[in-house]
């Protein structure tokens, strides 16, 4: 058997150009680029210059039957992606989808249907910051039961500040025909991948949107949403385009402990040496006394930990890719399976669908009614064909 995957890369664009540079460099070294597809002639043309000796297509079916590629990566708009990737593994060719894996639930349960028909393939999505090792650690911790049971969660991620002219930049940017949302469907899905991936998937969801709040768009441009675990614990989760400054601060409080995440960089994780109830419990008053007066040692009740890791730029999506193809060669276990995207893109449709309709939303929301209000949405805009 081949020790390198053969990878087609459909659409050349920010990421596909990435990609493309990372197998080239290096930095995948069980990967070589096995064909290049792209609509846009200009970028055909700049493939066939950068990669000469690649093949390069302008349709990504032609590329599909060509015998050219073991594996695809889908870099296109996000109602494409899992169009994609079933018409690549129908054709027992892998399959990384970008995130999201899609803009509504009913196609990409479709997309997961498909791929759970075909186990002996490869089905990944680009979920990179899985790869992080930060939030790998922050996960063992979690699951350890470290800190544990999980009270509350707080995410605020403003860090995405884009503007106007990054909107103007595509005509499909920012629209609910052509790219199916804004900040929850572009900026945040690694966001709300990892804080279900850590924290755990919510019963239900109350979402407070605004559609083009500071913007000149249709869609979401700021969201303020309260999850219900359904066991008592509940969460937020925060997020913009127009904050200049940003914020990037995540929190998870347990019983037995906390995690604050600043900057995705640093964690400070505390654990207490008993239930924070036990504590509350047999506490005398004269250490609530100490406590008022601020005379308490709290070294007695909890140790801190800084966790710390530093990332290149690159490194995380090449080492998915290298994850996606050493799952191809050898089995190797992916770190972001391909079914775990609907995850995110649940939440997300969840959290539209509630701002909506002005209500609590439960994540086993009616699929048809949340597509029937995308519609509604794209009718108004007068540019797309309505989704089926």
């Amino acid at each position: 058997m081949s020790t390198k995957v053969r990878l087609g890369i459909i659409g050349l664009g920010q990421q596909g150009g990435a990609y493309a540079k990372f197998i080239t460099d290096g930095l995948v070294p069980n990967m070589v680029i096995g064909a290049i597809t792209d609509t846009d002639p200009a970028k055909r043309q700049l493939a066939a210059e950068t990669y000469p000796g690649v093949a390069v297509y302008d349709d990504y079916v032609a590329m599909l039957d060509s015998g050219d590629v073991d594996a695809v990566v889908t870099c296109v708009p996000h109602y494409q992606h899992p169009e994609i990737g079933i018409a690549a593994l129908g054709r027992n060719i892998h399959a990384l989808v970008e995130k999201p894996a899609g803009v509504y639930t009913k196609q990409v349960r479709e997309l997961n249907e498909f791929a759970a028909s075909k186990p002996e393939l490869s089905f990944a999505i680009m979920f990179n910051q899985r790869n992080n090792p930060l939030y790998q650690r922050l996960k063992e911790i979690v699951d350890a039961g470290e800190i544990g049971s999980i009270l509350r969660t707080n995410w605020i991620i403003t860090t995405w500040w884009r503007p106007q002219g990054y909107y103007n930049s595509s005509e499909w940017r920012a629209t609910w025909g052509g790219e199916g949302g804004g900040v929850l469907v572009n900026q945040a899905p690694h966001q709300l991948d990892l804080w279900q991936w850590i924290c755990g998937v919510p019963k239900s969801v109350f979402a407070k949107v605004s559609y083009g709040f500071r913007r000149d768009i249709a869609v979401e441009d700021e969201v303020t949403a309260v999850v219900d675990y359904g066991n008592g614990a509940t969460g937020t989760f925060v997020t913009a385009t127009h904050d200049m400054v940003g914020t990037d601060r995540f929190e998870i409080l347990g019983d037995a402990g906390k995690i604050v995440v600043e900057g995705s960089r640093t964690a400070t994780v505390t654990r207490l040496k008993q239930k924070e109830r036990d504590i509350s419990q047999n506490m005398g008053m004269d250490d609530v006394r100490r406590l008022f007066m601020g005379q308490l040692n709290m070294d007695d009740y909890l140790t801190t930990e800084t966790v710390e890791f530093d990332s290149v730029w690159g490194g995380q999506h090449a080492g998915v890719l290298q994850n996606f193809a050493a799952n191809i060669l050898d089995g190797t276990p992916l770190l972001a399976p391909g079914s775990d995207g609907i995850n995110g893109v649940r939440l997300a449709n969840a959290i539209h669908l509630s701002s909506w309709k002005g209500a609590e939303v439960g994540l086993d929301f009616d699929e048809d009614e949340f597509l029937a209000l995308l519609n509604e949405h794209i009718r108004g805009e007068g540019r797309y064909p309505e989704r089926a």
